[in-house]
């Protein structure tokens, strides 16, 4: 997942007007004009440029006090610089007026990067208040800025000028990007309007943070507590043991702590055998964040689905889908729900073959029930070794994290763009699990600094992501500094970190985001690197997880963790065989969670709002989706992509960048495969361009054709 983190929508206003919260202290009290200069910006870290290698944060200095005074600042200074861009007496040109608002905001932008980042990958309860605090401050301050009418008026005038003005192709596209932003944003609207949208803002603000931080306490109150070992047959002595330290760090020694992930279904449903066991921990997982106490998110939920259908319509849209649609590749909610449409049917039927298959394996072994949610993995894997003869557990030794990462990750990324990586010690870190790496590019030259947060916490969101603490711009002369968080099992104390290739997959697709970052080339941050539609983002992360299976990648990087030997044919083999199996499961789960949002975004009236779990369930049965044995991958109250995380009317891009995905490896299978040249054509066309040129025109160009959902129904096995 890309976090919506990035400079150019936290500093210039789409991730506050995106993710907005309640203004309930959106008071003219908040006293920024006190700050001075000498007495904040000479002593803050986050506010002067880092002097480590490209700027990256000073984690050693940065501390919890630093990030309040680090807001007032950078937002009373990026005000100043508005007023100045909005007021200024000359005419409008591209430096006074875009260029100008596109390098405003420099320490606020800093500060709001390292405090995002941290917030949701090691957070605390200061800055869980500071979030709280500030989200509606956030909020309004972007409207400052994107309804400002003067400002409006300028950038209009130089966007009406535009092709007189002799600009470069990206100076002219970020003309009219800016443009588009202040037109979604609502600076065309009346000002009795704006003043009702900057209220709604402030109030979907709040309603985003507070939802983030119930759900991260509900799923650290969540997890199951197991007081017999018995109860966990068929886990390993190393999760045992990692369960038990987990329970005695909680406070429950001589217990044993099963943590929760972010999705509805659980790693560790996999491997354990007791039934009752599984039950108690699907249900824990299911149940999380809707059990009344104040972790409870449904009502949060169910206010922010009303306020963004109420903020939609203010700005001339049927619906919040309508509205958040308008920029993106498919251009309309239309265009995104035909696609889930084309794959549901396929993805259903292979999924009720599927089921079948494992009830068949139930009844053969005299179970005596019928097959539930938390059956699926458990029996999925016994038809999988049946199968294909393929046990999780004989290739899971052949796993060790840091191998699949600097002999896997990093070795395909070697012989596709001729990067190289060096392990950085030297810098400091926000946790001691992080490690940090510096890239050199082909010519030696170096590229970017690399972190990488493996391991779950309960201070940290689920899931895992890409994230940048520093973007790449030419003009800024910055160069990108970029994370990776992960949430993998840490081992016991003394124990090799061994994941499964579910995890092997996230890992190159997690760094799939971070080679697009890594490889921007832009002179401007609102149109760097990541920075593009949410349905063009997972594309470059979806390709690079075909590179994780590609023969001289996997016999690289697949060695066994104590022998030291690679992993034998036979059982790559198995696993390429058996690579297509479950994704009926895997398919339909993920379009229940694609649909179910597009399902909260496309209201037209708050009358068709419902209690969430019942408009969820009516939903999914409207769409053919409301499978018993195959729920969806994220249940309302705990879907944080789309309440919190910027993904609101977006998660169908997973498929829809899943289309582009097989597209686009259909070409390069036919054009040699791994090689350097596929690498730098990859490059050229995609990873390097970021939002600079027409998106839909440079796949066409790479791909010498526009994609069809036949690469796509192949690749997953549903043809």
């Amino acid at each position: 997942m890309r976090k919506v983190t990035s400079l150019a929508l936290i500093s210039l206003g789409l991730f506050a007007t995106g993710q907005s919260k309640q203004q309930k202290t959106m008071n003219q009290s908040h006293n920024t004009s006190k700050v001075t200069n000498n007495s904040v910006s000479s002593q803050n870290p986050l506010l002067r440029k880092s002097t480590l290698q490209y700027q990256a944060p000073e984690f050693d200095k940065i501390k919890d006090e630093n990030f309040k005074p680090a807001f007032d600042y950078g937002i009373k200074e990026q005000l100043k610089e508005i007023d100045a861009i909005a007021n200024n007496s000359e005419a409008p040109t591209f430096k006074n007026t875009i260029l100008a608002l596109e390098t405003s905001g420099r320490d606020y932008a800093r500060a709001i990067l390292v405090f995002s980042n941290l917030n949701s990958a090691n957070t605390n309860p200061t800055l869980q208040k500071l979030d709280e605090e500030y989200a509606p401050i956030f909020a309004a301050h972007a409207d400052k800025i994107y309804l400002n009418t003067k400002l409006y008026n300028r950038v209009k005038k130089v966007y009406d000028q535009r092709n007189s003005l002799n600009l470069d192709q990206e100076s002219l596209r970020l003309v009219e990007v800016y443009e588009q932003k202040f037109e979604i944003a609502g600076a065309n609207l009346s000002d009795a309007k704006k003043q009702e949208l900057k209220q709604i803002n402030g109030q979907l603000a709040t309603l985003s943070s507070a939802f983030n931080n119930k759900l991260l306490a509900a799923r650290k109150a969540g997890a199951l507590i197991v007081s017999d070992v018995k109860e966990l047959d068929g886990l390993s002595q190393d999760e045992i043991a990692a369960a038990a330290q987990d329970a005695k760090n909680a406070g429950q020694d001589g217990k044993y702590l099963l943590a929760l992930q972010n999705t509805t279904q659980q790693p560790l449903l996999q491997n354990l055998k007791n039934r009752a066991t599984r039950e108690k921990l699907f249900k824990a997982a299911w149940t999380r964040a809707e059990k009344g106490d104040e972790n409870d998110t449904r009502a949060t939920l169910e206010k922010i689905a009303a306020l963004r259908l109420k903020k939609a319509q203010l700005l001339g849209k049927k619906s919040f889908s309508e509205w958040a649609l308008q920029d993106q590749m498919a251009k309309t909610p239309e265009a995104a729900m035909d696609l889930l449409a084309k794959l549901a049917a396929p993805a259903v039927k292979k999924a009720k073959e599927e089921a079948s298959e494992i009830q068949q394996l139930i009844d053969k072994q005299n179970g005596g029930f019928k097959l539930e949610p938390w059956d699926w993995n458990f029996y999925a894997e016994q038809v999988r070794k049946a199968k294909y003869d393929l046990d999780e557990n004989q290739i899971k030794p052949y796993f060790e994290v840091t191998t699949v990462l600097e002999k896997g990750v990093f070795y395909a990324a070697e012989k596709l763009y001729g990067l190289k990586f060096k392990e950085r010690k030297d810098l400091p870190v926000y946790h001691p699990d992080v490690v940090a790496y510096e890239v050199f590019d082909r010519d030696g030259k170096s590229i970017a600094i690399y972190y990488l947060d493996f391991y779950t916490r309960d201070n940290k969101n689920g899931g895992a992501w890409m994230s940048n603490f520093v973007e790449q711009s030419h003009v800024l002369g910055q160069k990108p500094v970029i994370v990776n968080v992960f949430n993998y099992q840490k081992p016991a104390p003394g124990k090799s970190s061994l994941i499964s290739y579910d995890d092997v997959t996230t890992m190159f697709h997690e760094f799939g985001h971070s080679i697009h970052g890594m490889f921007a080339d832009q002179k401007y941050t609102t149109l760097s690197g990541t920075n593009v539609p949410r349905d063009f983002v997972e594309f470059p992360s979806q390709i690079n997880e075909h590179w994780a299976l590609e023969p001289s990648v996997l016999k690289n990087y697949a060695v066994h963790y104590q022998t030291k030997q690679p992993i034998p044919q036979e059982l790559v083999d198995k696993l390429k065989k058996s690579k297509t199996f479950n994704e009926g499961y895997a398919v339909t789960e993920l379009l229940a969670a694609a649909t179910l949002d597009m399902a909260w975004h496309s209201i037209t009236s708050e009358s068709q709002l419902k209690p969430a779990n019942d408009f969820e369930t009516e939903a999914l049965k409207k769409y053919g989706l409301l499978v018993n044995e195959v729920p969806t991958r994220y249940h309302s109250p705990y879907f944080l992509h789309i309440w919190s995380n910027g993904y609101a009317s977006g998660y169908y891009a997973y498929m829809w960048s899943e289309m582009l995905d097989f597209n686009a490896y259909d070409w390069i299978e036919k054009h040699g495969g791994l090689t350097r040249e596929n690498g730098d054509r990859f490059r050229k066309y995609i990873l390097s361009v970021g939002n600079s040129v027409d998106l839909n025109k440079t796949f066409k160009e790479f791909n010498e054709k526009s994609p069809t959902i036949d690469p796509l129904l192949e690749g997953r096995g549903l043809k």
